[in-house]
Protein backbone atom coordinates (compact mmCIF):
# COMPACT_ATOMS: atom_id res chain seq x y z
CA UNK A 1 0.00 0.00 0.00
CA UNK A 2 1.29 3.47 -0.89
CA UNK A 3 2.25 5.65 2.07
CA UNK A 4 0.20 8.35 0.36
CA UNK A 5 -2.94 6.33 1.08
CA UNK A 6 -5.04 8.07 3.70
CA UNK A 7 -3.26 11.42 3.52
CA UNK A 8 -5.16 14.63 2.96
CA UNK A 9 -3.51 16.75 0.28
CA UNK A 10 -4.49 20.28 -0.74
CA UNK A 11 -3.25 21.64 -4.07
CA UNK A 12 -3.36 25.23 -5.31
CA UNK A 13 -3.26 26.05 -9.01
CA UNK A 14 -5.07 22.75 -9.47
CA UNK A 15 -7.27 23.57 -12.46
CA UNK A 16 -4.61 22.64 -15.04
CA UNK A 17 -1.01 21.65 -15.61
CA UNK A 18 1.16 20.47 -12.72
CA UNK A 19 -1.55 21.13 -10.13
CA UNK A 20 -4.14 19.06 -11.97
CA UNK A 21 -1.69 16.22 -12.61
CA UNK A 22 -0.65 16.22 -8.96
CA UNK A 23 -4.24 16.10 -7.72
CA UNK A 24 -5.08 13.21 -10.04
CA UNK A 25 -1.99 11.21 -9.07
CA UNK A 26 -2.47 11.77 -5.34
CA UNK A 27 -6.07 10.64 -5.57
CA UNK A 28 -5.11 7.54 -7.53
CA UNK A 29 -2.58 6.69 -4.84
CA UNK A 30 -5.20 6.90 -2.12
CA UNK A 31 -5.10 10.47 -0.86
CA UNK A 32 -8.12 12.67 -0.29
CA UNK A 33 -7.54 15.83 -2.30
CA UNK A 34 -8.76 19.37 -1.84
CA UNK A 35 -8.22 21.27 -5.08
CA UNK A 36 -8.04 25.03 -5.26
CA UNK A 37 -7.81 27.51 -8.13
CA UNK A 38 -9.65 30.49 -9.58
CA UNK A 39 -11.33 28.63 -12.45
CA UNK A 40 -14.25 27.05 -10.62
CA UNK A 41 -15.72 25.27 -13.64
CA UNK A 42 -12.49 23.41 -14.31
CA UNK A 43 -12.07 22.62 -10.63
CA UNK A 44 -15.53 21.10 -10.38
CA UNK A 45 -14.93 19.06 -13.53
CA UNK A 46 -11.66 17.73 -12.10
CA UNK A 47 -13.31 16.85 -8.79
CA UNK A 48 -16.04 14.96 -10.63
CA UNK A 49 -13.45 13.07 -12.68
CA UNK A 50 -11.54 12.04 -9.57
CA UNK A 51 -14.69 10.89 -7.79
CA UNK A 52 -15.81 8.98 -10.89
CA UNK A 53 -12.54 7.03 -10.70
CA UNK A 54 -13.27 6.13 -7.09
CA UNK A 55 -11.16 8.85 -5.50
CA UNK A 56 -12.02 11.45 -2.90
CA UNK A 57 -11.98 15.10 -3.92
CA UNK A 58 -13.58 18.40 -3.08
CA UNK A 59 -13.14 21.71 -4.91
CA UNK A 60 -12.63 25.13 -3.38
CA UNK A 61 -12.39 28.40 -5.32
CA UNK A 62 -9.08 29.99 -4.35
CA UNK A 63 -7.25 33.16 -5.30
CA UNK A 64 -3.91 32.76 -3.52
CA UNK A 65 -3.44 36.53 -3.32
CA UNK A 66 -6.27 36.52 -0.76
CA UNK A 67 -5.24 35.17 2.62
CA UNK A 68 -8.82 34.31 3.52
CA UNK A 69 -9.07 32.05 0.47
CA UNK A 70 -6.16 29.90 1.69
CA UNK A 71 -7.73 29.80 5.14
CA UNK A 72 -10.93 28.57 3.53
CA UNK A 73 -9.02 25.90 1.58
CA UNK A 74 -7.41 24.56 4.75
CA UNK A 75 -10.70 24.72 6.62
CA UNK A 76 -12.36 22.76 3.81
CA UNK A 77 -9.74 20.04 4.15
CA UNK A 78 -10.24 19.79 7.89
CA UNK A 79 -14.03 19.76 7.75
CA UNK A 80 -14.28 17.39 4.76
CA UNK A 81 -11.52 14.93 5.64
CA UNK A 82 -10.54 15.56 9.26
CA UNK A 83 -7.17 17.21 8.78
CA UNK A 84 -4.46 18.23 6.33
CA UNK A 85 -1.19 16.40 5.75
CA UNK A 86 0.26 18.16 2.71
CA UNK A 87 -0.18 21.59 1.14
CA UNK A 88 1.13 21.75 -2.43
CA UNK A 89 1.64 25.44 -3.23
CA UNK A 90 1.61 25.29 -6.99
CA UNK A 91 -0.21 28.45 -8.15
CA UNK A 92 2.06 30.76 -10.13
CA UNK A 93 2.22 33.27 -12.95
CA UNK A 94 4.99 34.39 -15.28
CA UNK A 95 5.13 38.02 -16.41
CA UNK A 96 8.51 37.78 -18.09
CA UNK A 97 10.33 40.46 -20.04
CA UNK A 98 13.46 42.64 -19.78
CA UNK A 99 13.71 44.59 -16.53
CA UNK A 100 14.14 47.72 -18.67
CA UNK A 101 10.53 47.30 -19.84
CA UNK A 102 9.55 48.47 -16.34
CA UNK A 103 6.49 46.24 -16.14
CA UNK A 104 5.80 47.30 -12.56
CA UNK A 105 2.27 45.93 -12.64
CA UNK A 106 3.57 42.56 -13.84
CA UNK A 107 6.23 42.52 -11.12
CA UNK A 108 3.59 43.24 -8.50
CA UNK A 109 1.32 40.51 -9.83
CA UNK A 110 4.15 37.95 -9.62
CA UNK A 111 5.00 39.02 -6.09
CA UNK A 112 1.35 38.69 -5.10
CA UNK A 113 0.84 35.23 -6.60
CA UNK A 114 4.29 33.60 -6.52
CA UNK A 115 5.49 34.89 -3.14
CA UNK A 116 2.57 36.15 -1.07
CA UNK A 117 0.44 33.24 -2.27
CA UNK A 118 2.92 30.78 -0.77
CA UNK A 119 3.17 32.77 2.46
CA UNK A 120 -0.61 32.84 2.73
CA UNK A 121 -0.62 29.06 2.42
CA UNK A 122 1.99 28.72 5.15
CA UNK A 123 0.01 31.02 7.45
CA UNK A 124 -3.19 29.05 6.86
CA UNK A 125 -1.77 25.54 7.21
CA UNK A 126 0.87 26.00 9.92
CA UNK A 127 -1.56 26.04 12.88
CA UNK A 128 -3.16 22.80 11.65
CA UNK A 129 0.22 21.14 11.10
CA UNK A 130 1.42 22.17 14.55
CA UNK A 131 -1.79 20.99 16.20
CA UNK A 132 -1.55 17.61 14.46
CA UNK A 133 2.16 17.23 15.10
CA UNK A 134 2.90 16.71 11.41
CA UNK A 135 2.64 18.48 8.07
CA UNK A 136 4.37 18.91 4.75
CA UNK A 137 4.77 22.04 2.61
CA UNK A 138 5.55 21.27 -1.04
CA UNK A 139 6.14 24.29 -3.26
CA UNK A 140 6.65 24.57 -7.00
CA UNK A 141 9.55 26.88 -7.76
CA UNK A 142 11.50 26.80 -11.05
CA UNK A 143 14.78 26.08 -12.79
CA UNK A 144 14.53 29.74 -13.83
CA UNK A 145 15.88 30.47 -10.36
CA UNK A 146 18.84 28.13 -10.82
CA UNK A 147 20.02 29.49 -14.16
CA UNK A 148 19.14 33.17 -14.53
CA UNK A 149 18.20 34.10 -18.09
CA UNK A 150 17.48 37.44 -19.74
CA UNK A 151 13.79 38.42 -19.55
CA UNK A 152 13.28 36.16 -16.49
CA UNK A 153 15.08 38.14 -13.78
CA UNK A 154 12.06 39.20 -11.74
CA UNK A 155 10.22 35.91 -12.25
CA UNK A 156 13.33 34.06 -11.09
CA UNK A 157 13.62 36.40 -8.12
CA UNK A 158 10.11 35.52 -6.96
CA UNK A 159 10.88 31.80 -7.23
CA UNK A 160 14.18 32.18 -5.38
CA UNK A 161 12.44 34.14 -2.65
CA UNK A 162 10.18 31.15 -2.09
CA UNK A 163 13.15 28.78 -2.19
CA UNK A 164 14.73 30.85 0.59
CA UNK A 165 11.56 30.80 2.66
CA UNK A 166 11.34 27.01 2.36
CA UNK A 167 14.95 26.54 3.45
CA UNK A 168 14.52 28.95 6.35
CA UNK A 169 11.35 27.18 7.43
CA UNK A 170 13.18 23.85 7.25
CA UNK A 171 15.90 25.12 9.57
CA UNK A 172 13.32 26.49 11.98
CA UNK A 173 11.46 23.16 12.05
CA UNK A 174 13.94 20.51 13.09
CA UNK A 175 11.60 19.25 15.81
CA UNK A 176 10.23 16.71 13.35
CA UNK A 177 6.81 18.30 12.87
CA UNK A 178 7.21 20.00 9.50
CA UNK A 179 8.71 18.84 6.24
CA UNK A 180 9.45 21.19 3.33
CA UNK A 181 10.11 20.40 -0.31
CA UNK A 182 10.94 22.77 -3.14
CA UNK A 183 10.33 21.32 -6.62
CA UNK A 184 12.07 23.09 -9.51
CA UNK A 185 10.58 22.13 -12.88
CA UNK A 186 12.18 23.10 -16.15
CA UNK A 187 10.15 23.26 -19.35
CA UNK A 188 6.80 21.58 -18.71
CA UNK A 189 3.75 21.57 -20.97
CA UNK A 190 1.43 23.88 -19.02
CA UNK A 191 -0.69 27.00 -19.46
CA UNK A 192 1.99 29.23 -17.90
CA UNK A 193 2.77 31.04 -21.20
CA UNK A 194 -0.80 32.37 -21.15
CA UNK A 195 0.28 34.84 -18.45
CA UNK A 196 3.12 36.26 -20.60
CA UNK A 197 2.05 39.54 -22.17
CA UNK A 198 4.86 39.97 -24.71
CA UNK A 199 3.69 38.11 -27.85
CA UNK A 200 7.22 37.33 -29.09
CA UNK A 201 8.29 35.90 -25.76
CA UNK A 202 5.04 33.98 -25.47
CA UNK A 203 5.59 32.42 -28.90
CA UNK A 204 9.19 31.56 -28.01
CA UNK A 205 8.22 29.83 -24.78
CA UNK A 206 5.42 27.93 -26.50
CA UNK A 207 7.80 26.86 -29.27
CA UNK A 208 10.26 25.48 -26.73
CA UNK A 209 7.46 23.69 -24.94
CA UNK A 210 6.27 22.11 -28.15
CA UNK A 211 9.79 20.94 -29.02
CA UNK A 212 11.01 19.39 -25.79
CA UNK A 213 8.85 20.07 -22.72
CA UNK A 214 8.04 17.19 -20.38
CA UNK A 215 4.52 16.34 -19.30
CA UNK A 216 3.06 17.69 -16.02
CA UNK A 217 2.67 14.09 -14.85
CA UNK A 218 6.48 13.85 -14.55
CA UNK A 219 6.49 16.66 -12.00
CA UNK A 220 3.52 15.11 -10.22
CA UNK A 221 5.51 11.89 -9.79
CA UNK A 222 8.40 13.87 -8.30
CA UNK A 223 6.02 15.51 -5.83
CA UNK A 224 4.57 12.12 -4.95
CA UNK A 225 8.09 10.80 -4.33
CA UNK A 226 8.67 13.50 -1.72
CA UNK A 227 5.26 13.04 -0.11
CA UNK A 228 5.46 9.25 0.16
CA UNK A 229 8.67 9.25 2.21
CA UNK A 230 8.43 8.19 5.87
CA UNK A 231 7.77 11.01 8.32
CA UNK A 232 11.42 11.06 9.42
CA UNK A 233 12.68 11.57 5.85
CA UNK A 234 12.61 14.95 4.13
CA UNK A 235 13.31 15.53 0.44
CA UNK A 236 14.30 19.18 0.53
CA UNK A 237 14.89 19.97 -3.14
CA UNK A 238 14.01 18.28 -6.43
CA UNK A 239 15.04 19.54 -9.86
CA UNK A 240 13.19 17.97 -12.78
CA UNK A 241 13.60 19.05 -16.40
CA UNK A 242 13.88 17.72 -19.95
CA UNK A 243 17.14 15.91 -20.61
CA UNK A 244 17.83 18.27 -23.53
CA UNK A 245 17.24 21.49 -21.59
CA UNK A 246 20.46 23.48 -21.21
Amino acid sequence: MSTITGKVVAVTGASSGIGEATARLMARRGAAVVIGARREDRLEELARDIRAEGGRAVACAVDVTRREDLERLVHRAVTAFGGLDVLVGNAGISKIGPVADLDVDGWSAMLDVNVRGVLHGIAAAMPVFRRQGRGHFVTTVSTAGLKISPTMAVYAATKNAVRTVMEGLRQESTDGVLRTTSVSPGYVSTDLPDSIDDPDLRRSIRRNMAEFAIRPEAVARAIAFAVEQPDDVEIGDITIRPTVQD
